[in-house]
């Protein structure tokens, strides 16, 4: 009977024990299933074998991080002022912050290829920059302090140095028959989703208190920091690798010949017509980027869209672009590499067309076109412009190219932004101006994409 006894006390703890570990395990759940779920997509296809999930999931907390940061300023320097003040204020923000990166701007890719064996070294860095940059912009806010602007510089200039440094990494990471521009949208699509997560979570810190998204921020980039550590040591070599020159013509030699050639300031020369066409088509949809970015974040303020509030309007656009942009990458992984020079010419004639119609018929429902389509033509247009990379690009220089080619974007994108902040408030005019960059860049490219695609994408012979 004891031993009768003894046993149902015991069945009765486990019992007990039981029900516990169950209900632990059922609150656990909604956390670790989804942290199960994200590494199996994100590890998928041999992405964590190569170390390319890790990249993955770096990139998707850098986005986190950022549009933390971008929600905290955004209310500081835009929507806390008087929409005059607010005006002088964002356009201090502009010459302090974007100004002195388009100096800067050159100088990074160079930078980053002397230190090729530091690119996790370099990518913590710039995280862990970004988080103590953040606590002083956190700061900033709370005093209304002048540290507010050259913190944000930092953190900008941190924030593209990162992606510089990312572009050159991803061909470092590539799974078995994975192509370059499958891996670069599985990066991108992972950021836009990790950014469109955490924007209402930082709303909902921001309402708490100016500083809060800044904290979030910190935590972020910290974790950031750590995580960049993590990926393979293989990021960290550069066997065989040389600095890429834009040129497109055979004359201009990289490696050792092009050393013993003695050519002293080399551009990116040596990537082929139809890489620097297409490059040149890409810095036009990032100048319009650039540009409705500022120029409708003022002109809604000033003029929201029918029955709407300025915020309400501002986030329809904000939502069109993202939405644009997350199809654009899946559209673009799914064409892989095919006709990459038609793609581009494709894409950036739908934005100029739709940014012509959208200046001629200016109102609500159309602007939001614009948005979401020159988001996916952004998109579609880089991936393109990554396939063009890797079929024409010797692997010597491709990763140098990568580099270099993502801090000519990022410039296009900033001149885009200083022409946006200077416009006046006139929704046609405006759209109109948009579509003149789009025009001009698309007309420049059109007859050597073109040319490019009718030779069946093969590049010229070049010296090896």
């Amino acid at each position: 009977m004891n031993g009768v006894a003894a046993s149902g006390k015991v069945s009765g703890r486990g019992g007990a024990g039981g029900a516990v570990r169950a209900v632990g395990r059922a609150l656990h759940f909604p956390v670790t299933g989804a942290a199960r779920g994200i590494r199996r997509a994100t590890h998928a296809h041999g992405a964590g074998e190569s170390g390319l999930g890790k990249l993955i999931e770096l990139h998707a907390v850098n986005g986190a991080g950022d549009v933390m940061v971008t929600v905290a300023l955004a209310s500081t320097v835009f929507f806390s002022v008087p929409t005059d003040e607010a005006r002088g204020r964002v356009a201090l923000y502009l010459a302090i912050t974007m100004a002195p990166f388009t100096v800067l701007a050159p100088v990074i890719g160079p930078l980053l290829d002397r230190l090729p064996h530091g690119r996790r070294a370099a990518m913590a860095g710039a995280m862990l920059a970004r988080a103590l940059l953040s606590l002083v912009i956190s700061g900033a806010v709370a005093t209304g302090s002048l540290e507010l602007y050259p913190a944000a510089l930092g953190v900008l200039v941190a924030s593209k140095a990162y992606g510089v440094v990312r572009s050159a990494v991803v061909p470092r990471l590539l799974p078995p028959r994975f192509s370059l521009v499958k891996a670069n949208s599985r990066v991108t699509l992972a950021g836009l989703l990790a950014t469109g997560v955490a924007a209402p979570i930082a709303a909902g810190l921001h309402r708490l208190g100016d500083p809060w998204p800044l904290y979030g921020a910190f935590v972020i980039f910290v974790a950031g920091t750590l995580l960049s550590f993590s990926l393979p040591p293989t990021v960290d070599s550069a066997k065989g690798e040389d600095v890429a020159l834009l040129a497109a013509d055979a004359q201009h030699l990289y490696g050792s010949q092009r050393r013993q050639q003695q050519v002293k300031r080399p551009g990116l020369r040596t990537v082929g017509p139809a890489v620097t066409h297409a490059l040149g088509a890409n810095a036009a949809l990032r100048c319009l980027s650039g540009f409705l970015i500022f120029f409708l974040a003022f002109l809604l303020r000033e003029h929201p869209l029918t029955g709407e509030s300025a915020a309400v309007s501002l986030g329809m656009v904000g939502v069109s672009a993202g939405v644009g942009n997350a199809l654009g990458t899946a559209v673009g992984a799914w064409l892989r590499s095919r006709a990459p020079e038609v793609i581009v010419v494709a894409v950036v004639a739908v934005v100029l067309g739709t940014a012509i119609v959208a200046a001629l018929f200016f109102g609500a429902f159309l602007v939001a076109c614009l948005a979401a389509v020159a988001g996916f033509a952004q998109a579609l247009a880089k991936l393109a412009l990554d396939a063009l990379i890797q079929r024409d690009v010797p692997e010597l220089v491709r990763t140098s190219a990568f580099a270099r080619s993502e801090t000519l974007l990022q410039m296009a994108w900033v001149f885009g932004g200083a022409v946006g902040i200077v416009m006046p408030l006139n929704g046609t005019v405006g759209l109109l101006v948009g579509a003149a960059f789009v025009a001009v860049g698309w007309l420049t490219t059109l007859k050597g994409l073109l040319a490019s695609a009718r030779h069946g994408g093969r590049p010229r012979p070049r010296v090896a």
